[in-house]
C-alpha cells in the first residue's frame, strides 16, 4: 500500500498536521497532569445523556485470519462477547500516533470487555519495512495486536481512504459505526460502555447505513451530500440515483459517483458529475429515459 493511494497532503496540510500533533500532545499532558481523562468524565452518570449513533441493521464484520507482529493468529471470530475496535493506522500518519496512546489506555481499562486490533497500512514489501512497523509499535507501547493489512482486507473494509479509521464492532461481531479521523477517547469510552452493557449516561440513536460505514451501501441512499434533487419527480430522482450508483467518478478514486459523494463531500468532480446527472434528469435526456425504461422492466 502506498501512502499516496490513501491520502495526498500538500505542504500546508503537513504543517497543519504537525501543529495538530503538537497541540494534541500538550492536551494529553494536561489530562495526565490533572489526573482526570475525558473518558472517565464521560462515564459519570450526570447531566444530559450523550447521544450515540449506531447502525440499525449492522453487517457482520468482513472476516479475516492473519498473523500479528508477534506471530499470533488473529481472527475476527476470536473475541466473542467483546467489543472490538479495528483501528486502521500507519507509522507515517501523525494523527494515528496521536490517537494510539488513547487506544492503549482504553485497552488497559477495558481489557475484559474490549479488544482493539491495530491494522497497519504501511508498505511492508520487505523485511526492513515489516521491522519498521514492529519497532514503532514497540516504541509506542502498543498493548494490543497489530496486523499488516493486505489489499483483500482493505477492499473488504471499503478501501480505507483516510487515516486513522476505526470500525466499531458490537459483541456479536457486527459493525455498528465507523469513525474517520481523530476521535475523542471520551466518545470511544461511551460507545464501549454502551455496547458492553456498562453504566453510562448515554442513549442510542439508530441510523440506516447508506454508505457511512460500508461504501457499497451508498446504493441504498435516497439523498447524497451536496446533491440537490429538488425539481425531480420521484421516478426521475430514482433514475438519477441509479446512474450515480452505476457511473464511476473521474477524480481517480475508483468509486461510483454516489460512493465518492459519501466518501469525500469536498470532491468537486463527483459534485459536478452529480449536478450534471440531475440536470439531464430534469431535461429528460436519453440516458435518463433509458434508465427509466430499464427500471420499468424490472
Amino acid at each position: 500500500m502506498r501512502k499516496s493511494s490513501i491520502i495526498l497532503l500538500s505542504a500546508a496540510c503537513v504543517a497543519a498536521l504537525v501543529a495538530i500533533f503538537a497541540i494534541g500532545v500538550a492536551v494529553a499532558r494536561m489530562r495526565h497532569a490533572s489526573g482526570v481523562t475525558v473518558a472517565k468524565a464521560a462515564a459519570a452518570p450526570s447531566g444530559t445523556p450523550a447521544v450515540v449513533e449506531f447502525a440499525s441493521d449492522p453487517a457482520l464484520a468482513p472476516a479475516f485470519t492473519m498473523k500479528d507482529l508477534a506471530g499470533e493468529t488473529i481472527t475476527t471470530s476470536a473475541f466473542p462477547g467483546k467489543v472490538v475496535l479495528l483501528s486502521f493506522w500507519a507509522t507515517w500518519c501523525p494523527p494515528c500516533r496521536l490517537e494510539i496512546p488513547e487506544l492503549i489506555d482504553l485497552q488497559k481499562r477495558y481489557k475484559d470487555k474490549l479488544q482493539i486490533i491495530g491494522i497497519s497500512m504501511d508498505d511492508t514489501d520487505t523485511p526492513a519495512e515489516v521491522k519498521h512497523v514492529h519497532d514503532v509499535a514497540t516504541e509506542l507501547g502498543i498493548n494490543y495486536p497489530v496486523i499488516l493489512a493486505d489489499q483483500k482486507l482493505i477492499d473488504e473494509y471499503g478501501g480505507v481512504p483516510a487515516l486513522p479509521t476505526t470500525f466499531v464492532l458490537n459483541t456479536n461481531g457486527r459493525v455498528v459505526q465507523k469513525h474517520t479521523g481523530l476521535y475523542d477517547e471520551g466518545d470511544f469510552d461511551t460507545e464501549i460502555r454502551l455496547l458492553a452493557n456498562l453504566p453510562v449516561n448515554a442513549k442510542v440513536k439508530n441510523f440506516e447505513d447508506t454508505g457511512q460505514i460500508f461504501l457499497q451501501n451508498a446504493a441504498k441512499a435516497t439523498e447524497l451530500p451536496g446533491v440537490d434533487f429538488s425539481g425531480l419527480t420521484p421516478e426521475k430522482k430514482r433514475a438519477a440515483l441509479k446512474r450515480m450508483n452505476a457511473e464511476n467518478c473521474t477524480c481517480g478514486c475508483g468509486l461510483t459517483i454516489a460512493e465518492c459523494r459519501v466518501n469525500d463531500t469536498e470532491c468537486d468532480v463527483s459534485k459536478g458529475l452529480a449536478a450534471k446527472i440531475v440536470k439531464e434528469a430534469k431535461q429528460g435526456s436519453p440516458a435518463t429515459q433509458k434508465t427509466l425504461k430499464t427500471a420499468a422492466r424490472q
